[in-house]
């Protein structure tokens, strides 16, 4: 298994437990965390990338965050796979994106995840996933 993989899988197992501290051991100081890439400002800095984590917690009441897929060249990762999660007032979201990791060393310097907030919104408010966001998150993880 990759090296890049791995440490990703890491910050998974922390961010599924609730152990931010834990995920954040994996990045950089100087992280540029591009959580919804195009939608929303990057947290600049771990203890930014602190604040986005302890506010997201702070929403949701269980993470099942699964990747399907990866390629890696040079210091970079490529994932895809499902972020889905349980709001505080019992939505069910499931969020299919596509990442990018960049690494310096064993530690994430830059990440963009790439999301259809509209989606996530739409379950938030209640709404059913749709077919396609079912058969893309339906798929057996790596």
């Amino acid at each position: 298994m990759s090296r890049k993989l791995e440490v990703l899988k890491s910050v998974i197992a922390a961010w599924t437990a609730g152990d931010i501290d834990g995920a954040l051991t994996h990045m950089h100081e100087d992280i540029v965390w591009h959580y919804a890439a195009a939608v929303a400002p990057p947290a600049r800095g771990k203890a930014k990338a602190r604040r986005f984590l302890e506010g997201f917690k702070a929403r949701i009441t269980s993470v099942n965050w699964r990747l399907f897929d990866f390629a890696e060249t040079g210091d970079r990762l490529f994932v895809e796979g499902v972020d889905e999660y349980v709001a505080a007032d019992g939505a069910v979201v499931r969020a299919p994106y596509a990442g990018v990791l960049d690494f310096d060393g064993d530690l994430i310097v830059g990440w963009r995840d790439y999301v259809d907030v509209g989606v996530m919104e739409a379950q938030q408010a209640g709404g059913a996933p749709s077919a396609w966001v079912l058969a893309l998150s339906d798929r057996p993880a790596i």
